[in-house]
């Protein structure tokens, strides 16, 4: 509430500035002067208006998407009693055609040195209070999974699978901000996911292309933009 405040004193110093100079003949002597009409402010102009509204996206992003996670327990309700690689490989043996990228290196994990599960980081997501847990899962080609549960209703809830060419990942409070390699020389993609109540999945709220200033990508395959 001290935004809106805060905006208003510049405003009313200027006004008082006026009238001073109004009553005590400023004239031209260093006082203030009109620079012109103000430009008329110009709307959003709605451009073909007959143009038939979409019944269907073009794309399928896989956002909204959930599933419940069979077969694992999770003592008291809480994720960090739960190892990141027995969920990953629940649900790799529930979709193996979603993940059959990954399915034979999961399936050699924790064992394997090599094993593509990532450690995991819990935070609140959902805004429900208990931690909900992000895991990282490397993919061929330098792609990863990111995927997000959290445990409501008595079962554990896969709320977030994304593919991409991953550069980096951060959490900025419950959104997950993720950038991706893009198939244009000298960007980049940046997607931020934010959980949404009315899907109870997590959305790509924000997704954009940047420029990064580097005279040319990595040499990755063209990023799925799942």
């Amino acid at each position: 509430m001290t935004g809106p405040r805060h905006l208003g004193r510049p405003v009313l110093a200027v006004s008082v500035a006026v009238l001073f100079c109004a009553c005590a003949g400023c004239g031209d002597q260093g006082g203030l002067e009109s620079v012109g009409p103000t430009p008329t402010a110009v709307g959003p102009e709605r451009l073909w208006p007959t143009l038939p509204a979409a019944t269907r996206a073009a794309d399928d992003y896989g956002a909204g998407e959930t599933a419940v996670v069979k077969g694992v327990k999770v003592p008291g309700g809480k994720l960090r009693a739960v190892d990141p690689v027995t969920i990953v490989r629940a649900r790799v043996a529930a979709a193996p055609d979603d993940y059959k990228d990954i399915a034979a290196d999961v399936a050699d994990c924790p064992s394997s040195k090599d094993c593509p599960v990532l450690g995991g980081y819990y935070r609140d997501l959902t805004g429900d209070g208990p931690d909900d847990l992000l895991v990282a899962v490397r993919a061929p080609h330098r792609q990863a999974y990111l995927q997000a549960y959290t445990y409501r209703d008595g079962k554990l809830t896969q709320i977030m699978d994304d593919k991409d060419a991953v550069i980096n990942v951060h959490l900025a409070g419950r959104n997950i901000v993720v950038r991706a390699a893009a198939d244009l020389s000298g960007y980049e993609y940046r997607t931020s996911w934010s959980y949404d109540t009315h899907q109870k999945a997590m959305l790509p709220t924000r997704d954009e292309i940047l420029r990064t200033g580097a005279t040319r990508t990595p040499d990755l395959p063209s990023p799925s933009r799942s």
